[in-house]
């Protein structure tokens, strides 16, 4: 009788465990792929240069930004525009059409630290605000010039977020709002701002340099 209550105790314990096995594997299987941040981060080094280089002046011209004078989401080859670029570029398991939008897929956007599977909550954030650029210094481009800077998927300008991530960020800059720190974001998103500004030749307010170095110092 002991041996019977043995072998079923035996028999409960080994399915238990398989039980615990299948659900580790189905966890595993069903896990995201690690995320894609936008290509031309820089060094922490090269960020504590370029911010120093960058010209520091008060915002303008705020009252006469509007959205259409930046030409968005504009075809950069292979019949794909800078949104459905991005989307292929840094999600996960993407499919597409042959019109390059994506179908399915996989993203995690970094600023809420969170992922989505549908394409329609999968939106394109420029990391410098157009109006934020428009008030840096924009405003004296050729329409051209801002459509290039818009559509700029060769520098860390263009992130996937969330719609909410988006619009919690919406067009603050590092003084007003930073994401959730995970996996050194912070450091990366405020190099990633610092290149943007650099490269664009775009101004800075006196909070917003303050911020920029505080934030290099505490999490890079």
């Amino acid at each position: 009788m002991q041996a019977a209550k043995r072998a079923a105790k035996r028999a409960v314990a080994l399915l238990a465990a398989a039980s615990v096995a299948v659900i580790t594997v189905l966890v595993l299987d069903s896990a995201p792929a690690q995320a894609v941040r936008p290509p031309g981060i820089p060094s922490t080094a090269t960020a504590y240069t370029e911010l120093a280089g960058l010209t520091v002046a008060a915002e303008s011209h705020g009252d006469s930004y509007d959205r259409d004078l930046f030409p968005h989401w504009s075809s950069v080859g292979d019949g794909c525009t800078a949104r459905q670029y991005v989307l292929k570029r840094d999600g996960t398991d993407v499919e597409t059409g042959s019109d390059c939008q994506p179908d399915s897929g996989s993203w995690q956007s970094d600023f809420d630290n969170s992922w989505t599977s549908t394409v329609s909550n999968a939106t394109i954030d420029h990391v410098v605000a157009l109006s934020e650029a428009w008030a840096s210094g924009a405003w004296a481009w050729t329409t051209a010039e801002r459509e290039a800077f818009a559509n700029d998927v060769d520098s860390p300008q263009l992130w996937v977020a969330t719609t909410s991530a988006n619009s919690s960020k919406s067009d603050y800059d590092p003084a007003e709002w930073m994401p959730v720190d995970t996996a050194g974001l912070r450091c990366d998103y405020v190099k990633a701002w610092i290149h943007v500004k650099h490269l664009y030749d775009l101004s800075v307010d006196s909070a917003e340099a303050s911020a920029m170095e505080s934030h290099l110092d505490t999490y890079c």
